[in-house]
């Protein structure tokens, strides 16, 4: 459902981050920004709103009516599924984000920022397939519950398989619970991060 809009999502809000602010840092833009009586929270906020808020009224301002026209049994009947695919998808962009953002103002470059991003996106991807490998390879939910700290959408997948196929054998069989839980960890992570960057931009960030 979110396939291609996540993907276009994913590389707008990188970009944004990595060669919008960071290219404005490089710049002296951001430097000059500090010399104005503004909050540096204020600055940072700013630029988050124009990066990542922008985006976001865009995948869901175009995504929802969407889905809503194609199937609009589908969202009134399961939107609570509809939220949380959602929630569960973005949460790792998000995250990334985050990481992306600390990054590119420690190092000051955001096209090294961008790459470190994607690598970092796409890694995350396949560790959960690989943990995914070893839980039913040892017989262990293990693994699956530490990637779906960062990656929701790992424990959403495992919950609605055994709701649709409850006589599959499965080596983690969730609870919606359980799926609330994790979601909410991994954007506990993600507000953790976000919230270092702003620590380091208003604490340690130098002109």
């Amino acid at each position: 459902m979110l396939g291609t809009p996540l993907f276009i999502f994913l590389i707008l809000v990188f970009k944004n981050l990595a060669y919008g602010f960071g290219s404005d840092i490089e710049k002296g833009v951001v430097q000059t920004y500090l010399s104005y009586p503004l909050k540096r929270h204020q600055i940072l906020s700013a630029k988050l709103l124009s990066a990542v808020g922008l985006a976001l009224l865009l995948l869901f301002g175009i995504q929802i009516p969407a889905l809503y026209l194609l199937a609009p049994d589908v969202v009134a009947g399961f939107l609570n599924t509809v939220l949380l695919t959602y929630a569960a998808n973005l949460s790792p962009v998000l995250l990334i984000s985050g990481i992306i953002l600390l990054a590119t103002l420690i190092i000051r470059r955001g096209g090294l920022s961008l790459v470190f991003g994607i690598i970092l996106y796409f890694a995350l991807s396949i560790a959960s397939s690989m943990a995914m490998f070893m839980a039913f390879a040892t017989r262990s939910p293990t693994s699956l519950k530490v990637i779906a700290l960062f990656y929701p959408s790992t424990v959403l997948s495992r919950f609605y398989q055994m709701q649709f196929f409850p006589g599959m054998e499965e080596v983690w069989a969730p609870t919606f619970l359980e799926v609330a839980l994790y979601i909410g960890a991994s954007y506990a992570i993600t507000a953790f991060v976000f919230t270092m960057a702003y620590i380091y931009f208003c604490r340690r960030f130098s002109t």
